[in-house]
């Protein structure tokens, strides 16, 4: 069995056509452009090149942009009184605070005061809670991304065992919600689960976000099984990547680990995966391509209800 390669950017494509299209219909309605603030405290080399790339989406897909830079040395305060006037602001319909937040900010405190209706990223508790009803929310990006490649590849998730593997609150735990909203029987496994290759090996859907390179291999995966690769990991080890990768892809990536230092790689093993799995998703090229296609997505849909509840 050699597995199918979910492509994340044929679906991330897909999704911005979309709402490409919804915004262009929302102008038409309402008169003006969905806007999004971005809120970035600091200078994070990589926090500044995440924000330039969802400031470039919304510029191609008709969303008005608001980058707020701040320095790192703001405090507390001062961030939580930008946030209130976003809130309060009519034309602002999505806030997203970027992370990581300097070590003195309070990152919980912070998400929990953006506004819920305005929380793209889904990670205010009242969507988090209207999640876990099954109800409609904001939902996490990453996730909500992930049910996206399912059902556009034609993947059926009602009924099918589901292991979702890393319990964060920013992937993890959501996943399940979503898969469970879905219909799908899902388990959580986590650091404490006992024999995760007995656990993980009967899922016919087996989502990987735990930040360990390459954990999970063959004795994880069952045979037909869709394997969704969320994992993110910087790896430099020549070794390791021999027994991920063959042939021409192990020339490329041993040649970035020359030149960069590292390879980026996900939580499972990618030769592994495609010899065992029906469908598979790459790192890089996979999920995190639907992540910037799913914040354009969440905020049409934040600006479409705010418009529907104030015309009530």
């Amino acid at each position: 069995m050699t597995a199918k390669i979910l492509s994340g950017n044929i679906f991330a494509q897909q999704i911005k056509d979309e709402v490409a299209v919804g915004v262009e219909a929302f102008r038409h309605r309402h008169g003006k452009s969905p806007t999004l603030a971005l809120v970035r405290v600091g200078e994070d080399s990589a926090s500044a090149v995440y924000v330039a790339s969802k400031v470039k989406t919304s510029a191609e897909l008709g969303i008005v942009s608001e980058h707020v830079h701040l320095a790192d040395s703001t405090s507390q305060a001062e961030l939580l009184t930008v946030i209130d006037d976003l809130n309060s602001r009519d034309d602002v319909d999505g806030i997203l605070v970027q992370l990581p937040l300097p070590t003195h900010i309070d990152e919980h405190l912070i998400l929990e005061r953006v506004s819920a209706e305005k929380d793209v990223d889904g990670f205010h508790p009242t969507n988090v809670g209207r999640l876990w009803q099954g109800a409609n929310s904001l939902t996490p990006c990453t996730p909500a991304g992930v049910i996206e490649i399912l059902k556009r590849a034609g993947i059926s998730i009602a009924g099918a065992n589901a292991v979702v593997i890393g319990r964060s609150n920013i992937v993890g735990k959501p996943m399940a919600g979503l898969l469970l909203k879905e219909g799908a029987t899902v388990t959580v496994c986590h650091s404490r689960t006992r024999d995760l290759a007995a656990v993980a090996s009967k899922a016919d859907i087996l989502v990987a976000a735990v930040g360990r390179a390459a954990l999970i291999n063959r004795d994880h995966i069952k045979d037909g099984a869709v394997v969704i690769d969320v994992g993110i990991n910087n790896l430099s080890d020549e070794q390791s990547v021999r027994t991920m990768f063959e042939g021409e892809e192990l020339e490329r990536r041993l040649g970035a680990i020359n030149s960069k230092g590292f390879t980026l790689v996900g939580d499972v093993n990618p030769k592994d995966a495609k010899a065992k799995a029906s469908f598979f998703t790459p790192v890089p090229g996979g999920v995190g391509l639907l992540t910037v296609a799913m914040l354009m997505k969440n905020t049409l849909t934040a600006a479409e209800r705010r418009r529907s509840a104030n015309s009530k």
